[in-house]
């Protein structure tokens, strides 16, 4: 008999109104879903119940919990629909002159203290008049001399006019509306009566949960569909209902949500972003759909977090969110305790991933694959290991963080599109599988079905063989890691090391050595000085001095090609990728026995070696007090000329060096 408490009862409007009095409390908001802001989810409720009455099919809409207090029943979760509800029979009976007959009934749905909202409810009923189909009811009611003009600036009957309205829109042609709605004959609108008492919740919970649950209309849309979708599809089998996705969703996952991500005094933008983010995951891992209609949806999710559909859930999405809500609600300060002691660069979270998640609307791909890799390993490991975890967190970091970067610094993320989403959130599902010990599981595999990011795997994977026949590198390997200019990727220093990567073997101690000068001299964006400059002038590869020609542009001025002496410090990123990552090879092994300076002042030139590049090498004044970072030289490279920007109009202001 308990479980039978748990269940409610299944009344429609008409029956619950005739059973007791609604009393909206005072602690609950403003009637919402009527708002100018609204009308997508007001418009989906009124099309909804229409369908239902036009093709007089029943339609469930879900729970409505509350408690009786002095015999009134005051709904926790269900106003906005209770109140909706009320006005589209309010509208029957007006439109089919049932309003004198059933004033009794109408005159018990009430606001607690909102007095305005009470009496304009009771004038709604007190007064008939004619509806006409040209002329909205909200024009009729505010000329009525019934109606108070103060009344306007009341949020809530502001909203109910705007609701009246679209009601009539919907259903002014419906015949016998009234007893569509009310008749044992159809009962077409129903919904579970929950009574709070009843399971067990005290008053203080209740005006607790009261106070936070102010349903946004998206949420309260989702929620309710959701909820229909899982009793459909049968996809719950609880006779207890406090574990149900139903109670838990408005009990302890809306008290965790309300203590940690609680955002404008809501938490329903908060619950509409990490479900939306998980049903994005949830594409790339299954991938039961067709690729152009997976990314569609990945895409869509990604606009605008309201675009989340009960349709789009299966089963087995249903059992990942269930699983990831409990994961946070039971582990969250397990969680939030770990702190990253690495950078994730720019897209470091304000505060944590699963904040950023929830409480931004804008969160990037990038921090929603981070989020995925770190509920995965709290998924999938049941004894934490915050030194495994951390490496786990740190070979997806290096993953997300490779980008394309271009010839001019510009540096694109590289999980920038619905595609590049869709194909790292499989690869790390994959990897998943080892993420108890990242390093141990990369060593080891051979094949990966995903082939996102090859290049970066593949060095993930030799760096995972390194530490695990040398435990010692780990630390070096991180710190290389972690610079501004690396991001993850170090295959530039393997590269400076002639390693053998068929061999897994390595040079401790030049490792070391090769780390200490790239620290000093290469790490972050206050190594880019002239000093630099002038050093790689004087590296030549091929028996050619000319890493400028990294990049090129005419200047027509002087009939003359145009080059860049590295303008801004991602360059470098660029060239160490590229072709003329020789030139800063060599540069990296001369700065083992000199420094910059050194390596400028102690240049001897080859005997044909121009003489303005020698200048610009040995006179440190002619970089220092240039404008620009450009430089123009002729074919036959007798001179250069020191431009004053990036694109003069004439010689004026820039300097000739012969």
């Amino acid at each position: 008999m308990q479980n039978e408490k748990y269940k409610g009862k299944i009344f429609s409007f008409y029956e619950l109104l005739a059973s007791t009095k609604i009393e909206i409390p005072i602690i609950q908001r403003d009637y919402a879903q009527g708002r100018k802001d609204k009308k997508k989810i007001r418009q989906n409720f009124l099309e909804a119940l229409y369908e239902s009455i036009d093709k007089e099919e029943k339609i469930m809409l879900d729970f409505v919990y509350g408690s009786n207090t002095d015999d009134s029943f005051q709904p926790l979760d269900g106003q906005q629909r209770l109140t909706t509800l009320f006005l589209l029979h309010w509208y029957a009976a007006q439109k089919d002159n049932k309003l004198v007959d059933e004033k009794n009934i109408l005159i018990k749905f009430t606001y607690e203290t909102r007095i305005s909202s009470r009496d304009f409810c009771n004038s709604l009923i007190d007064n008939s008049f004619n509806l006409s189909r040209d002329i909205s009811p909200s024009e009729v009611i505010i000329d009525s001399p019934w109606f108070y003009l103060s009344w306007k600036n009341d949020p809530t009957i502001d909203a109910m006019l705007r609701t009246i309205d679209d009601i009539h829109h919907q259903f002014y042609n419906i015949p016998n509306l009234w007893y569509k709605l009310t008749s044992k004959e159809f009962d077409l609108i129903q919904f579970y009566h929950v009574e709070l008492e009843n399971i067990g919740l005290t008053d203080d919970l209740y005006i607790k949960m009261n106070a936070r649950g102010k349903l946004l209309s998206t949420f309260e849309n989702f929620k309710a569909g959701f909820e229909k979708r899982i009793r459909d599809e049968k996809w719950e089998s609880y006779s207890d209902f406090t574990k149900s996705f139903a109670f838990r969703i408005d009990t302890a996952w809306t008290d965790l949500f309300w203590k940690h991500f609680r955002k404008d005094n809501t938490v329903d933008a908060s619950f509409v972003n990490f479900i939306s983010t998980l049903l994005m995951v949830r594409q790339s891992v299954e991938r039961n759909k067709k690729t152009e209609e997976r990314l569609r949806i990945i895409s869509k999710l990604q606009e605008d977090s309201n675009n989340i559909s009960p349709k789009l859930f299966s089963l087995d999405d249903f059992q990942y969110l269930v699983e990831c809500l409990n994961l946070i609600n039971d582990h969250f300060i397990e969680i939030e305790a770990i702190k990253f002691n690495f950078p994730l660069f720019r897209h470091e979270p304000k505060e944590s991933l699963v904040k950023t998640i929830t409480l931004e609307s804008d969160a990037s791909y990038t921090q929603k694959v981070l989020l995925f890799a770190q509920l995965e390993y709290f998924r999938k490991v049941k004894n934490v290991d915050t030194q495994k975890y951390l490496e786990w967190m740190r070979v997806v970091r290096n993953i997300v963080s490779r980008g394309d970067i271009e010839k001019s610094g510009k540096r694109p993320d590289i999980v920038r599109s619905p595609a590049t989403f869709d194909g790292v959130i499989y690869l790390i599902s994959e990897l998943s599988k080892g993420c108890n010990d990242i390093y141990g599981h990369l060593s080891e595999i051979r094949n990966l079905n995903s082939t996102f990011a090859k290049e970066q795997v593949e060095e993930e994977k030799f760096k995972a063989k390194i530490i695990f026949k040398n435990p010692d590198t780990k630390k070096t390997l991180f710190e290389l890691e972690d610079t501004d200019l690396l991001r993850g990727r170090i295959d530039f220093i393997f590269y400076c090391l002639d390693i053998n990567k068929q061999q897994d073997n390595i040079d401790t101690k030049f490792l070391e050595e090769i780390k200490t000068v790239f620290l000093s001299n290469l790490s972050s964006d206050a190594c880019l000085t002239n000093d630099l400059r002038r050093a790689l002038l004087t590296i030549s590869v091929n028996g050619r001095y000319e890493f400028y020609h990294y990049w090129w542009s005419f200047w027509n001025v002087v009939d003359s090609d145009k080059r860049r002496l590295i303008d801004k410090y991602r360059e470098i990123e660029y060239l160490i990728h590229s072709e003329f990552s020789e030139y800063f090879k060599i540069l990296i092994h001369k700065l083992k026995t000199n420094n910059l300076k050194e390596i400028a002042d102690n240049f001897n030139p080859e005997n044909n070696f121009p003489n303005w590049k020698l200048r610009l090498i040995k006179e440190e004044k002619l970089l220092n007090e240039n404008s620009s970072n450009y430089i123009a030289i002729p074919q036959d490279n007798s001179y250069c000329y020191l431009l004053k920007s990036k694109r003069p109009r004439d010689k004026k202001g820039c300097i000739k060096i012969e």
